[in-house]
């Protein structure tokens, strides 16, 4: 059996990094994080190969003239996110389910590629206010940059409806284990 992809988007500090880890738990769903790379420096205790691949915005540049990317962005000037074919090849080999969080443009274009074989999972905050308090909670940005997050999510939550499934993260356990049954759903539709 191919490995299935699971996509996961949403606005910075919409819990989808959270609700990732949780699943990653539960062996039985047999999934692998791709590691996505990034131009940004690291933030808190990041570690680069574990959170991101972490790499300067002319190596990221000269990995799209490449074309070792699958898909990328730029998600924030200068700020470049992006996911390696081989990262996914990588993870295939395994014979595991791939697992990518990304941002919502990026999540859109993965499931275009993809198609039937990926479930992209939207995960919206239970409001905005709400949003700016976990990004103030995380304390690794400036007020500017929580702003210019805020103002982003605003249009990002407008793209919800180019997801497979939507989880309005208000509760941390009950999201992962809406997040769960969506899978299992996904993986037992696959198989037939």
């Amino acid at each position: 059996m191919s490995s299935r992809i699971i996509i996961f988007s949403a606005p910075s500090g919409s819990g989808k990094s959270s609700i990732i880890k949780e699943l990653l738990k539960e062996e039985d769903l047999n999934l692998a994080f791709s590691i996505s790379t990034t131009s940004r420096i690291p933030r808190g205790k990041e570690q680069n190969g574990v959170e991101y691949y972490f790499i300067s915005v002319d190596e990221f540049k000269e990995k799209i003239d490449k074309q070792a990317f699958i898909e990328w962005q730029e998600v924030y000037a200068g700020n470049f996110y992006g996911t390696y074919q081989s990262e996914i090849d990588r993870l295939s080999s395994l014979g595991k389910n791939i697992v990518f969080d990304l941002d919502v443009f990026g999540g859109i274009n993965l499931k275009k590629i993809f198609g039937k074989q990926a479930l992209s999972i939207f995960i919206q905050p239970p409001s905005l206010e709400e949003l700016k308090k976990r990004l103030e909670k995380r304390n690794t940005e400036t007020i500017e940059k929580i702003q210019i997050r805020i103002d982003k999510a605003k249009y990002e939550l407008e793209q919800s409806i180019y997801f497979d499934r939507l989880i309005i993260n208000e509760d941390l356990s009950e999201s992962v284990k809406e997040a769960s049954q969506m899978i299992r759903n996904f993986l037992k539709d696959s198989e037939l």
